[in-house]
C-alpha cells in the first residue's frame, strides 16, 4: 500500500530527527510535529484510514499504531537523557573550584562620626567607664523635668523641640538618659553614652536640626570638680595630643551646679590663633559641671553622701575639626566621594 510506504518514511525521518536532537526544547517541537493532535504527521496518517478499502484498514491501523508507539518511546527516552544532561550542565555552570584564590568583596568604610565615637569609647573604657545606650524618643519627664529644667525654660517650646505627642519627643540632648541610668544603677556609676539628638534649628554651616552628642557621667563618693577636669584633660590629650591645653569658663545648665563650658587648644594652629578658632587659640567643645543635687534627690541618691560630674559635647564638631570639614551638612548627605576622601 502506498500509505504504508509513506508512513514508513515518516517514521524513519522521525527517528532520525529524534536522534539528532539534544535539548528538551527540540524534543518538544518534534513531539508536536509528529504526534500533535492537530497537524502531527503520524496523527495525520491515521486519519487517512477512512479512505482505505475495508480489508486494508486493520493492517494499516496496526502499523500506524506501532509507528506512533515507536516515536513516543523514542521521544520519552531522549527527553529523559536530555533532562539529565541539562542537570549536569547546570551543575557544571555552578561548579566552584575551591582551589582557586578567592575574590575579595569591595568593603565600605567606617563613617568618620563612628570613628570619633568609637575612639572616645575606647579612651573612656580605659579610664574605667562603661558604655550605655539610650532611646532616641524620650519622655518629657526624662528630657526636661527630671533634669531640673524650670517650667518656663525656652527649650521646652515647640519652636525648639520636635514633639511627637504631649509627652513624647525626639530627644534634644543625650543627657536625657542620665536619670534613667541613675535610677537603674546605684553609685558608683561611671558611664558614657552617645547618639543622635534633634532640635528645631536653622540649618547652617555649623548647625543642623539633627546632630550627634556624647555624654559622660560619674556619681560616687568624694567626686570633685578636679575629677571632672582631670577626666576631660586625659580624654582630649589622648585624642589630640599631650600638648593640648584646657580652659574652663563659667556657664549655666539646669542639671549641673556649678557649670562650665570647656575649650581646648586649637589643633589647627596649636594655640597661636587662626581662622578656625577665631584667633583665640582655643576651640569650645561642650558643657560640663557637677551633677545638681536635685538630680540626685530625684533618683533617691543622697547628695550629702554622693556627688558627681557630667559632661557632653558634639561629635560632629570634633569630627569637623579632626578632618577639616567646613560644613556640618556634609556628614548627612552620604556623598560617597566625600566620605571616601575623609
Amino acid at each position: 500500500m502506498e500509505v504504508l510506504s509513506e508512513l514508513s518514511g515518516i517514521l524513519s525521518q522521525a527517528l532520525i530527527d529524534i536522534e539528532k536532537s539534544s535539548t528538551t526544547e527540540e524534543l518538544t517541537e518534534l513531539r508536536v510535529k509528529y504526534l500533535g493532535r492537530k497537524g502531527g504527521l503520524i496523527t495525520g496518517m491515521m486519519s487517512k484510514m477512512g479512505s482505505l478499502p475495508p480489508e486494508e484498514r486493520p493492517k494499516f491501523g496496526g502499523e500506524a499504531n506501532k509507528a506512533r508507539v515507536a516515536v513516543e518511546t523514542a521521544l520519552n527516552e531522549k527527553e529523559e537523557a536530555a533532562k539529565k544532561s541539562d542537570v549536569l550542565s547546570q551543575f557544571e555552570k555552578e561548579r566552584i573550584d575551591v582551589t582557586l584564590p578567592g575574590v575579595s568583596p569591595r568593603l565600605g568604610r567606617v563613617h568618620p562620626l563612628t570613628i570619633i565615637r568609637n575612639e572616645v569609647y575606647d579612651i573612656m573604657r580605659g579610664l574605667g567607664f562603661e558604655v550605655f545606650d539610650s532611646p532616641e524618643i524620650e519622655t518629657f519627664e526624662h528630657n526636661f523635668t527630671s533634669l531640673n529644667y524650670p517650667d518656663d525654660h525656652p527649650a521646652m517650646d515647640e519652636q525648639d523641640t520636635f514633639y511627637l505627642s504631649n509627652d513624647l519627643m525626639l530627644r534634644t540632648h543625650t543627657t536625657a538618659v542620665q536619670t534613667r541610668i541613675l535610677a537603674e544603677n546605684k553609685p558608683p556609676v561611671r558611664c558614657v553614652y552617645a547618639g543622635r539628638v534633634h532640635r528645631r534649628e536653622q540649618v547652617t554651616l555649623r548647625h543642623s536640626h539633627t546632630f550627634h552628642q556624647i555624654d559622660g557621667l560619674v556619681v560616687d563618693k568624694d567626686i570633685t570638680f578636679a575629677d571632672l577636669k582631670g577626666t576631660l584633660a586625659m580624654l582630649f590629650k589622648e585624642m589630640f595630643g599631650y600638648h593640648t591645653e584646657m580652659r574652663f569658663r563659667a556657664d549655666y545648665f539646669p542639671f549641673t551646679e556649678p557649670s562650665a563650658e570647656f575649650s581646648f587648644t586649637c589643633f589647627n594652629c596649636q594655640g597661636s590663633g587662626c581662622k578656625m578658632c577665631s584667633n583665640t587659640g582655643f576651640i569650645e567643645f561642650g558643657g560640663s559641671g557637677m551633677v545638681h543635687p536635685n538630680i540626685l534627690r530625684g533618683v533617691d541618691i543622697d547628695p550629702e553622701v554622693y556627688s558627681g560630674f557630667a559632661f557632653g559635647f558634639g561629635l560632629d564638631r570634633v569630627a569637623m575639626f579632626r578632618y577639616g570639614v567646613p560644613d556640618i551638612r556634609m556628614w548627612m548627605e552620604n556623598d560617597i566621594r566625600f566620605l571616601l576622601g575623609v
